[in-house]
C-alpha cells in the first residue's frame, strides 16, 4: 500500500515522533542484497579487491577535499568496480543531500515533484545510517506543490541504496538527506532547483554549515542502457550491436558526458537533458541515461546554490567512464553477492563519475 503524507503534517511526522510523544526507529531496508554488499565483510572485501585487481584505474584517478558535488553510477558492484571508491571517497561532509533515480515513478503516478521519504535510519553494514534532521528543515522551506513524501517509492527503488555501503565505508559518522527525482520537464526542474538551493541556503546558512566541507551533493545516474537483448523487449540499439555498433555508442557516450565537465553552467546542464529526453515528450528517453532527471535536477540545484552562496565556480572533474563489458567482471560470488542482469555485446550498461570541489 503507498504511504503517502499530506503536506500539512508532513514537518510533525518527519521529526520522527508518535502520538504518545516517544521517538520511532523506522529503518529502510535494501532492495538489492545480490548486486550490492549488505555485509560489513563484503565491503570490505570488494574494495580489497578492487584495490588488487583494479588498482592501476583506482590509483590513477586524484582525491580531492571538500568536493560540493558528485555523480556517481549505481549499477552491480561487480560491474563498475574502481569508479565507486575513485567517486565516494572523495565525499567528506558529514550531512550528504542524495538525488536517485525513481526507475518505478510511473507504477505511481509520480513526475515533477522531489521525492522524500520519512524513515528514520537506512540500513547500511556498518550499522544504520541516519538521516539528517536537516531534512525536515529543507521540506519546510519548500513550496508544497515541489515535494511529496512517499515511502513506498522509496522501498522499491535501488538507486541511492547502491552508494551508502562503500560512502559510508568512507565517511563512517554521514547522515543522509534521500531525495528520488521522478519525470520532469527541464522548466519544471529549474523551477524546484531554484526553491531546493534557496531551501538549503536558509537552513544550512542559519546552521553555519559550509558547502563541502560539512555539507554535499551526490547524484546517482547509470549511463546508456544499450542493447538488443534483455530489456523488456525494447531495442536500445540506434548503432546496432556489432563492433562498429558499440564503438559509435561509446563515442557518444562521450560526448553526453563533454556536458557534464567544465564549468557547469545551465546551458550545459539543459543540453545534457536534451541529450537524454526526447523532446516531444519528456517521460521518454531519447538517449537511455537512467538518471536524466537525476542529475540535471541535482547540477541546476548546485548552480543555483552557487549563486545564492557566492561560492566559487563549480567545475566538473571527470572520475572516468566504463560500462560492463569494457573490463573484467569482479569476481563476487564467494563474498554471496552476484550480478542483475547480464553485460554482452547486446546488454550493457554505462558508468560515467564527475566531481565538482
Amino acid at each position: 500500500m503507498k504511504r503517502i503524507l499530506p503536506f500539512a503534517v508532513l514537518v510533525t511526522l518527519l521529526l520522527g515522533f508518535n502520538s504518545c510523544g516517544s521517538k520511532s526507529n523506522k529503518v529502510r531496508k535494501m532492495v538489492d542484497s545480490v548486486g550490492f554488499a549488505t555485509k560489513s565483510y563484503q565491503v570490505d572485501s570488494v574494495l580489497a579487491r578492487i584495490a588488487r585487481l583494479q588498482g592501476d584505474s583506482l590509483s590513477s584517478k586524484k582525491e580531492f577535499n571538500n568536493v560540493r558535488v558528485a555523480v556517481c553510477p549505481h549499477d552491480d558492484y561487480a560491474y563498475v568496480g574502481w569508479i565507486y571508491p575513485a567517486t565516494l571517497r572523495n565525499i567528506k561532509a558529514k550531512t550528504v543531500i542524495l538525488f536517485g533515480v525513481a526507475h518505478k515513478a510511473k507504477r505511481f503516478g509520480l513526475e515533477n515533484k522531489l521525492i522524500f521519504e520519512s524513515f528514520d535510519e537506512w540500513y547500511a553494514p556498518a550499522g544504520d545510517i541516519k538521516v539528517s534532521d536537516y531534512r525536515s528543515k529543507l521540506l519546510a522551506n519548500m513550496p508544497a506543490d515541489m515535494v511529496e513524501v512517499h515511502d513506498s517509492m522509496h522501498t522499491v527503488e535501488h538507486s541511492l541504496e547502491s552508494m551508502l555501503p562503500i560512502l559510508q565505508h568512507f565517511n563512517p559518522n554521514l547522515e543522509i538527506i534521500p531525495i528520488l527525482v521522478p519525470y520532469m520537464s527541464f522548466e519544471r526542474i529549474q523551477q524546484i532547483s531554484q526553491a531546493l538551493a534557496g531551501s538549503m541556503k536558509k537552513v544550512f546558512g542559519e546552521a553555519e554549515l559550509t558547502w563541502g566541507k560539512d555539507y554535499a551533493l551526490l547524484i546517482t545516474t547509470d549511463a546508456v542502457h544499450y542493447g538488443d537483448a534483455d530489456w523488456g523487449g525494447k531495442n536500445y540499439a540506434p548503432f546496432g550491436v556489432d563492433t562498429a555498433g558499440y564503438k559509435k555508442a561509446v563515442a557518444h557516450e562521450h560526448e553526453v558526458i563533454n556536458t557534464l565537465t567544465g564549468t557547469l553552467t545551465i546551458p550545459r546542464v539543459q543540453k545534457f537533458y536534451g541529450y537524454t529526453v526526447d523532446s516531444s515528450d519528456y517521460r521518454e528517453y531519447k538517449w537511455t541515461w537512467c538518471g536524466r532527471y537525476s542529475v540535471p535536477l541535482g547540477l541546476c540545484t548546485a548552480i543555483e546554490l552557487e549563486k545564492l552562496t557566492d561560492a566559487q565556480n563549480l567545475v566538473g572533474i571527470p572520475v572516468g567512464y566504463a560500462n560492463s563489458i569494457d573490463h573484467p567482471t569482479l569476481p563476487v560470488e564467494d563474498l554471496g553477492m552476484g550480478v542483475t542482469a547480464p553485460a554482452n555485446i547486446r546488454h550493457w550498461v554505462g558508468y560515467a563519475a564527475v566531481v565538482y570541489p
